[in-house]
């Protein structure tokens, strides 16, 4: 039996929108699939959690043991982006400072929740154990090494890593000619 759930699957799932060759494992936990989109040559890996506000494009791959916590302002994760097992990427946090209450056991107006979107450009990579907080914006081809703490926006095509993070170098763009390579190979097959 094929771990990923069948098309009949992901419609009883009620995502807004999903594309083409969409793998999702049934060993996913999913929570507000009415408010995530999934493009086209997507996989979601076995212990992946998603929630929330969640726009994911095409050729994306999260690996095993990622957590998507989207909340209402969302996480953006473009095209040809990955994410390696163990991510946990989130769009709203409690406020630490003791000011205010946290969790979601409290009530709502005696808490401060910090709600931001987090976008994951085109082409970016972020390694195993990765922890992405609101407000994070990976530029087009940013490299996040393991177990980095991402608290702030990258340049693009950038390397970067540490706690927090920070750039350490620069990354090659062949891989948008490789991009346009493929693209082009899928396209003879489709008039084949």
């Amino acid at each position: 039996m094929n771990s990923f759930m069948t098309i009949e699957e992901l419609k009883q799932v009620g995502f807004k929108i999903f594309g083409e060759n969409v793998l999702i494992s049934r060993k996913a936990s999913i929570y507000g699939a009415e408010n995530m989109e999934i493009g086209n040559n997507v996989r979601v890996d076995d212990f992946c959690f998603l929630s929330g506000k969640l726009v994911l494009g095409n050729y994306i791959h999260m690996a095993a043991g990622v957590y998507l916590y989207g909340s209402r302002e969302g996480i953006i994760v473009e095209d040809f982006s990955t994410a390696a097992p163990r991510t946990i990427i989130h769009a709203d946090s409690d406020d630490y400072s003791g000011e205010s209450l946290t969790n979601p056991m409290t009530m709502c107006h005696l808490k401060k929740t910090i709600h931001k979107q987090v976008r994951i450009g085109r082409h970016s990579i972020i390694g195993t154990g990765c922890v992405v907080l609101p407000g994070a914006d990976l530029a087009e081809g940013t490299a996040i090494g393991a177990m980095s703490l991402v608290l702030k926006p990258t340049k693009p095509w950038t390397i970067n890593y540490g706690i927090p993070c920070e750039e350490k170098g620069s990354r090659s763009k062949k891989i948008l000619r490789l991009e346009k390579q493929m693209m082009e190979i899928l396209s003879c097959r489709v008039e084949e």
